[in-house]
């Protein structure tokens, strides 16, 4: 079967653009032959194939028409929101956070759900591989939260696995030396407001970035708290940040079950805690796969040769 199209000249820009690869992604994908010459797109091959391509290409006009970007990792959104009967254009208008004029909205299917479980919750988890938006997409929506005074502080944490016997070494105060392992939260925080703002925050103590250590025996009120890396906490210390939790605020922990970098005998607060408060209302587990990865397409590669060879050879952590 051959089915031609006649595509808008900025969607056939979209299409023809090197960088993202959208054309290549569209073959990769759908399993057609796919031409693009001017803005006339040519499909070519099995009936359900070229039907299938038809209804991305049809929902890929409507993305740019509405002035969405759209990149290779769009396929896939698109894809799987036909599967499962969703409107794909729910999931890219969905602005969490603007700043500088980037607007970031969810990229794929988990992540529009991951959005809305965070705002719509009180405690999320966010359990996937590297790249698929769990920290940004949290660290964007406390942002948005602490701007429009939903809540009044903005309280980044992750432990500090190796922190042990290095800290020692290291030059600086406590928090100096802390500050290789909450390096990527302060990224985020940069990318999601001006530098100056954030700063001034911080010496308020408005936005505080600190070791999980630090939130012993403290009641967080008013407060949008992220637990990031929870992989690499053990249940008892996951159970004394999870109780931190106080009135009028929002918990978000990220975490990668298959980057666990505690000994082999120590147990992960975050594999456990799945089964201790999975049925609890209020409490939301959001899990991401290889497909929402949205960094470079080796990365997603990666994950899954990962995932696939731990699979095959017994070795994933289970405890």
């Amino acid at each position: 079967m051959q089915d031609v199209l006649e595509v808008p000249n900025e969607v056939a820009a979209e299409l023809a653009g090197i960088g993202d690869g959208v054309l290549g992604a569209l073959r990769d994908r759908l399993g057609c032959r796919i031409n693009l010459r001017g803005n006339q797109l040519t499909l070519d091959g099995d009936d359900l194939k070229v039907s299938e391509a038809r209804a991305v290409v049809e929902e890929l006009v409507d993305l740019v028409e509405s002035g969405q970007e759209v990149g290779a990792g769009t396929i896939d959104t698109i894809l799987n929101a036909i599967d499962q009967a969703e409107d794909v254009r729910d999931i890219f208008e969905d602005v969490v956070w603007s700043h500088r004029g980037k607007r970031i909205t969810p990229k794929t299917v988990t992540q529009k759900r991951y959005v809305d479980a965070i705002r719509n919750g009180t405690i999320t988890f966010g359990i996937g591989p590297a790249g698929t938006g769990k920290t940004y997409l949290a660290i964007a929506l406390a942002v948005a939260a602490l701007s429009e005074r939903q809540v009044g502080r903005l309280i980044l944490t992750r432990p500090a696995v190796e922190a042990g016997e290095r800290l020692g070494f290291l030059p600086g105060d406590v928090l100096a030396k802390v500050d290789p392992y909450m390096r990527p939260l302060f990224d985020a925080l940069y990318d999601t407001m001006d530098p100056e703002r954030l700063n001034t925050y911080m010496e308020r103590g408005t936005i505080e970035v600190a070791p999980l250590a630090f939130m012993r025996g403290r009641t967080l009120n008013d407060s949008f708290i992220i637990l990031d890396e929870a992989q690499n906490t053990s249940p008892e210390q996951m159970q004394m940040f999870l109780t931190r939790l106080g009135f009028g605020s929002k918990v978000v922990v990220t975490g990668d079950i298959t980057q666990i970098d505690l000994p082999r005998e120590q147990a992960s607060g975050l594999i456990q805690v799945q089964d201790i408060l999975d049925t609890i209302d209020g409490i939301s587990f959001v899990h991401f796969g290889h497909e929402d990865v949205v960094r470079h397409k080796l990365v997603q590669r990666i994950v899954e040769a990962y995932k696939r060879h731990s699979e095959e050879t017994g070795t994933q952590r289970r405890r």
